[in-house]
């Protein structure tokens, strides 16, 4: 059974800098591709970023890049996002997403695979 659980969230201040961690668990992951995710209350779900399998392609919501960084390290089966720069608007849960195939897509509904979120909130 394929697990993902996410950690590393929390509150911090703007300006401030978050990493956010996604573990997988159940099978290796070195040819699927992994994406975050995040849903602010009342938002629909949206795209943060993406990497393909074996981290050749990465993709970044046009509001993160430059702040957001997408890693992989198949052998330790982890999903990284280190944020900088956070806004307030960054505020939201923030989703781990798994999909067994070597594209990343920017469509949740590419990803067979969740984990239950973690909070980052960006306050003063």
């Amino acid at each position: 059974q394929v697990q993902l659980v996410e950690s590393g969230g929390g509150l911090v201040q703007p300006g401030g800098s978050l990493r956010l961690s996604c573990a997988v668990s159940g099978r290796t992951i070195s040819n699927w591709a992994m994406g975050w995710f995040r849903q602010a209350p009342g938002k629909e779900r949206e795209f943060v970023a993406s990497i393909s399998a074996r981290g050749l392609f990465r993709t970044y919501e046009d509001s993160v890049k430059g702040r957001f960084t997408i890693s992989r390290d198949d052998a330790k089966m982890t999903a990284d996002l280190q944020m900088a720069s956070l806004k307030p608007e960054d505020t939201a849960v923030y989703y781990c997403a798994a999909s067994d195939g070597w594209v990343a897509t920017m469509d949740p509904n590419g990803y067979g695979y969740w984990g239950q979120g973690t909070q980052v909130t960006v306050a003063s």
